[in-house]
């Protein structure tokens, strides 16, 4: 793995572990062996690396929640999208966890990142017509920009209000798992039977894990 690729999955996991404000170029350095001023040839600065750290998550986030085309079974389509909620905001969680503190402080991130949300919304609410088109949701086509607006804000938000929520929360991934459970509530009232059924067997799985 080349030196720059290694500084920002070190940095990842260190941001994760201890919260990034927490986190200093020197400690990214020493994690990884290598001296501050071998890093700083790579990125100027802690910002440019949560910079990367964004690209990185940007590009897995579009393609994670792309509308999947051609014939799949109904809950294998529903159990990749809630794997995939699971998976970014696990591997991410820093970024949840404190994404106003982050984005406030760099007007450029600020940007990507609206960009970056607007075409994930347009992709989500093409996602939620293939799910009405399954027979999986009776939602309305003036209903689907809210509902999809309501999901993404539970999922952005969801660290950081469990963390405002307790004076000691740390970050486990029964508290993601929660977070799930809380978007499949919003969902189930616009369900059909056969969503509902498949819904309950997502909702069963998940609270299986934590039982």
């Amino acid at each position: 793995m080349k030196t720059r690729d290694k500084i920002v999955f070190a940095a990842l996991n260190l941001f994760n572990e201890h919260g990034e404000r927490n986190i200093t170029t020197n400690h990214i350095a020493a994690h990884i062996d290598i001296s501050p001023g071998n890093l700083y040839y790579h990125f100027r600065n802690k910002q440019e690396i949560v910079r990367e750290i964004f690209a990185l998550y940007s590009n897995e986030l579009l393609e994670r929640f792309s509308p999947i085309h051609g014939q799949q079974e109904s809950l294998v389509l529903l159990k990749h999208y809630l794997d995939s909620i699971f998976k970014l905001m696990w591997k991410y969680r820093f970024f949840y966890a404190n994404l106003p503190e982050i984005l406030q402080r760099d007007e450029q991130l600020h940007e990507e990142y609206i960009l970056v949300q607007e075409k994930l919304q347009t992709n989500l609410v093409n996602i939620m017509r293939s799910f009405v088109d399954l027979e999986l949701l009776a939602v309305e086509e003036h209903e689907m920009k809210p509902l999809v607006t309501t999901l993404h804000m539970i999922a952005s938000s969801w660290l950081g209000y469990r963390s405002a929520m307790s004076q000691k929360t740390h970050i486990t991934e029964q508290i993601i798992h929660q977070g799930m459970l809380q978007m499949i509530a919003v969902v189930k009232p616009k369900a059909t039977p056969q969503g509902l059924e498949q819904l309950q067997l997502l909702e069963d799985g998940v609270k299986a894990i934590h039982a």
